[in-house]
């Protein structure tokens, strides 16, 4: 299994940014997929699931209406647009394979929100 984000950089708050992540290795149309984040000193933090099959979306609550997951299941890769970016959302964001639990996981992605 491998998993491969890019698309992180340094923005601006209000800023946007699309985070992208390439699969590869498995069936990735079977798997539901999520991206979470790290921040400096802290644990992991959901962000957002999608099913396999896209119809279906699970958000934490800091990011409803912000943020917006996305699959393309003919291309093997997971999206996560993020619009309005607010300095907490400052973190590295890592998609990994799973819904609510998580088997394996990229080496992420670095946002970070500051003027």
């Amino acid at each position: 299994v491998q998993l491969v984000e890019s698309g992180g950089g340094l923005v601006q708050p209000g800023g946007s940014l699309t985070l992208s992540c390439v699969a590869s290795a498995f069936a990735f149309s079977n798997y539901p997929m999520s991206w979470y984040r790290q921040a400096p000193g802290k644990g992991r933090a959901f962000v957002a699931s999608i099913t396999n099959d896209g119809a279906n979306f699970n958000y934490a609550d800091d990011v409803k209406g912000r943020f917006t997951i996305s699959r393309d299941n003919a291309k093997n890769t997971v999206y996560l647009r993020m619009m309005n970016l607010k300095p907490d959302d400052t973190a590295m964001y890592y998609c990994a394979r799973g819904w609510t639990t998580w088997d394996w996981w990229g080496q992420g992605t670095q946002v970070t929100v500051s003027s």
